[in-house]
C-alpha cells in the first residue's frame, strides 16, 4: 500500500527503484519533444545496423527492439522514432520504476510515437513476461545497478533471438576517479538521511572538496551540476560497480554472448593513444579484448563502456567494405563542412574527454566527404571523383576511401549500410 511520500512498501524493500521514483533518471521534460530529438550510443539506428547486422537490415520486416531499463525514455524514444522515419519497427520499453514510465510515455505521447509498448516490470523477469523475442535489445545504465549482473545478462540473453544482438552501456573505473570516493565519503555522512536529505548534503560536501579531491581534479565527470536526478545517479546511488574491459567481456561470456565492438573503436586501440613501434609491437598477438583492455588503462579517462554484442555462434557482424554498392552513412557528421579547408595534408581532429586526436586522412578525403550523404553509393562516389581527375584509377580512389572511412568510423560518425536494408 501506498506511504506518504507516494512510494510503496515495494520501494522500502528496493532502494534502487525507490532512488528511481523519487529522482526518475535522467531528467527529461516531454516538451522538449517539439525541438528535438536526443540521439547517442548505443542503439542509433545506424550503430546497430552497422555493428550488429553487416551493414544489412530490414526493419519493415516484423523487426522488434526491447529496451529494457528504460528509464526516462532515451534510448526508446530514439530508435522508435527512427523506426517510425524508416517505415517499419516495435519498441517494447520495460522499466521498474512507475514515474519513469510516466515520463517516457508522455514523451511518446508528444512525438505522436505509437510503435512503444511499455511495460512496468523487472528485466531479470523478462523471461517469465511473455513478450517474446527479440531482434535488438537495448540495456543501457543497468547491469551495473543490479545485485546480480550476471543474472541480468543471462535474463536478456534468453529473450534475445540467436540472430540478433544487444546494445550495452557499463560503467568504467578509470574514468570516473573520484566518484566512488565521494560514494563512500556520503554513505558516512548520512547513509541513513531521507535521500531528499542527502542530495543537500551531497551539494555542500561537493563544494568544500580540497582541490587535491581526485574528483575535483577530474573534469569530465561534471553530471551532478544538471539536476538533482543525475546527482543522485551519480553520488547516491544505491547499488553502482563499475566494469573493466575484461569484467565486460567475462559478464558477456557468463551470458553466452561476446562482443562484437567496443563504442567509439579509436578509444579501445592503444595505437590512438602511442605510435612506438617498440612498444606497440608486444601488443600485436593479444585478442582484441586484450588490445582494448590495455588501451583503457593507457587512456585512463574512459567513463564508461558501450559495447555491441551478440550471441556467441554468430560470425562477424561489424559491417565491412564488401563491393561499391555499399552506401557510407554519415551520423552526427556534416561531410560537406568536414572536407571545407582541407589541403593537401588534411588531418581529422577529434577529442576523447580531453585526450586530442590528430588523425591523418589521405589526399582525397575532402573530394570523397563532400559526395557521402547517405544515398550515394561508393561506386557513385568513386565515378565522381574521377570525373574531377581523369588521371586517377578507381582502385587508387577506392583505397583512400577506406583509409577515410576506418577514421570517421573510429570515431563513431560513419557507418555502412547495403542496398538490401530498405531504410
Amino acid at each position: 500500500m501506498p506511504t506518504v511520500d507516494g512510494t510503496s512498501d515495494a520501494d522500502d524493500r528496493d532502494p534502487v527503484l525507490a532512488q528511481y521514483e523519487a529522482y526518475p533518471y535522467p531528467s527529461r521534460d516531454p516538451k522538449d519533444e517539439k525541438t528535438r530529438l536526443i540521439e547517442g550510443s548505443p542503439s542509433h539506428l545506424d550503430e546497430i545496423r552497422h555493428y550488429l547486422f553487416g551493414g544489412r537490415l530490414d526493419v519493415t520486416a516484423d523487426f522488434r527492439a526491447l529496451v529494457a531499463g528504460g528509464g526516462t525514455g532515451d534510448a526508446a524514444i530514439m530508435l522508435a522514432q527512427q523506426l517510425s522515419d524508416a517505415g517499419g519497427g516495435e519498441v517494447v520499453y520495460v522499466d521498474l520504476s512507475r514515474k519513469a514510465r510516466e515520463i517516457a510515455e508522455a514523451r511518446a505521447a508528444a512525438r505522436g510515437l505509437s510503435n512503444i509498448a511499455f511495460h512496468t516490470g523487472s528485466l531479470l523477469d523478462l523471461p517469465e513476461m511473455d513478450l517474446g523475442a527479440f531482434d535488438y535489445i537495448d540495456c543501457c545504465g543497468v547491469l551495473h545497478h543490479l545485485e546480480d549482473p550476471a543474472a541480468g545478462a543471462m535474463a536478456l540473453r534468453r529473450v534475445l533471438k540467436d540472430g540478433g544482438g544487444i546494445g550495452l552501456m557499463v560503467y568504467a573505473p578509470f574514468g570516473r576517479t573520484g566518484v566512488y570516493e565521494m560514494q563512500a565519503m556520503l554513505r558516512t555522512l548520512g547513509g541513513d538521511l531521507p535521500l531528499a536529505q542527502r542530495v543537500a548534503q551531497a551539494r555542500r560536501l561537493w563544494d568544500k572538496l580540497p582541490q587535491t579531491n581526485w574528483l575535483k581534479r577530474n573534469p569530465f565527470v561534471g553530471d551532478h551540476k544538471r539536476s538533482d536526478a543525475e546527482l543522485v545517479d551519480l553520488f547516491l546511488h544505491a547499488r553502482d560497480r563499475p566494469y573493466t574491459v575484461p569484467e565486460v567481456a567475462g559478464l558477456l561470456d557468463g551470458a553466452d554472448l561476446r562482443p562484437a565492438a567496443f563504442v567509439e573503436p579509436l578509444r579501445y586501440d592503444p595505437a590512438t593513444y602511442m605510435k612506438d613501434p617498440a612498444l606497440l609491437k608486444p601488443l600485436a598477438d593479444l585478442d582484441p579484448v586484450g588490445r582494448a583492455a590495455f588501451a583503457e588503462r593507457l587512456a585512463g579517462n574512459m567513463k564508461k563502456h558501450i559495447v555491441y554484442a551478440v550471441p556467441k555462434g554468430r560470425a562477424d557482424t561489424v559491417a565491412a567494405i564488401e563491393d561499391d554498392t555499399v552506401v557510407p552513412v554519415p551520423s552526427g557528421l556534416d561531410p560537406r563542412k568536414a572536407a571545407q579547408g582541407m589541403g593537401p595534408n588534411p588531418l581529422l581532429k577529434a577529442n576523447f574527454d580531453g585526450q586530442p586526436l590528430r588523425l591523418p586522412l589521405p589526399r582525397l578525403a575532402g573530394p570523397l566527404l563532400v559526395r557521402i550523404d547517405g544515398e550515394r553509393s561508393l561506386g557513385e562516389i568513386v565515378a565522381g571523383v574521377m570525373a574531377q581527375d581523369s588521371t586517377l584509377e578507381a582502385k587508387r580512389v577506392e583505397a583512400q576511401f577506406a583509409e577515410t572511412f576506418r577514421a570517421f568510423n573510429g570515431i563513431n560518425r560513419m557507418f555502412l549500410r547495403y542496398p538490401t536494408s530498405r531504410m
